[in-house]
């Protein structure tokens, strides 16, 4: 198994990182600095919880971009597959993929999971937000999909 990832704090710097978005494009946080970043981890696209957490994303995209947040979704899945999820759910955000999960581990979203009785090491629905300066200001591991954008924007006094 692979070892867990020690969790992100609030009031440290952002691990960077070069991930293929389901387009092609090279997207690196260090790129976004100047504006507000939301970097939100998935375990796999089309699955229930992913779906329903990347189509709440999609719908509150307006405020959120509104209020000068980028949102960036990650998970390991290939390119391809980020893919055919953006163009079924409509997403207009940016899907990158950790298929090495690299990037989930450096941001402590990586590490030991129960689904359905079986326990293994794997990504963790986690979100995190980045201010323009690249200082992480908010760190939820375990995220319940349902509402969670609900509660997200009200932490982030985004209407």
């Amino acid at each position: 198994m692979i070892n867990s990832s020690d969790e992100l704090e609030v009031g440290t710097a952002a691990p960077d990182f070069s991930l293929t978005d389901a387009t092609g494009e090279v997207r690196t946080l260090a790129a976004l600095r100047g504006s507000p970043v939301i970097v939100y981890f998935y375990p796999a696209a089309f699955t229930p919880g992913c779906t329903t957490e990347a189509c709440d994303f999609r719908d509150n995209l307006g405020s959120l971009r509104g209020a000068g947040y980028t949102v960036l979704g990650i998970s390991p899945d290939p390119v391809a597959r980020l893919a055919e999820f953006a163009e079924a759910e409509q997403l207009a955000f940016p899907l990158l993929s950790d298929e090495d999960s690299e990037v989930a581990r450096a941001w402590g979203a990586w590490g030991q999971k129960t689904v359905g009785g079986r326990t293994f090491d794997g990504l963790i629905r986690s979100t995190m937000v980045v201010d323009a300066g690249g200082i992480v200001t908010h760190v939820e591991y375990n995220v319940d999909p349902n509402g969670h954008v609900a509660r997200l924007r009200e932490l982030l006094g985004v209407l």
